[in-house]
């Protein structure tokens, strides 16, 4: 089975591209610094699903791109609205801001049918397998005139 790489921070166009997009979209309120979602890659003959936990976070902040064997997911957590005026943190785990995953898929792929859904805090992606056609034999019919 093809392998493939999970990369953190992979800089590429694509993904420099999917940020300045979440900044044009971003307002001043928007949070600085990054947050670092979860993710599951789980490969099958037929698919390869990649799962990340994004709670809080809609459709419309998140950013889905495949591009030269990579599947990017770019996107933005603001801060809950939840107000701590006058209060000290004893405990401050949650993260908020931009975030930006890589998934580098090795093998071949339909990214036209790709589908991504988001429920329940995760996005799921799902991106079809197809048979590899590279240096496979393509006959060619011969026609007379």
């Amino acid at each position: 089975m093809p392998r493939i790489y999970l990369e953190r921070r992979e800089m590429g166009e694509e993904l420099q591209r999917l940020f300045e997009l979440l900044d044009e979209q971003s307002d001043a309120a928007a949070p600085p610094g990054e947050c670092n979602p979860s993710v599951d890659v789980v490969e099958s003959p037929t698919a390869v699903k990649v799962v990340m936990d994004v709670p809080g976070i809609t459709r419309e902040q998140i950013h889905i791109a495949f591009a030269r064997g990579t599947l990017l997911i770019a996107g933005m957590k603001r801060a809950s609205a939840c107000s701590h005026s006058g209060a000290a943190f004893h405990l401050a785990e949650r993260t908020f801001g931009r975030f930006a995953r890589a998934v580098r898929i090795a093998g071949a792929v339909d990214a036209g049918r790709a589908r991504a859904t988001l429920r329940a805090g995760e996005l799921h992606v799902v991106v079809p397998r197809i048979a590899e056609r590279r240096g496979a034999e393509i006959r060619i019919a011969v026609e007379t005139d």
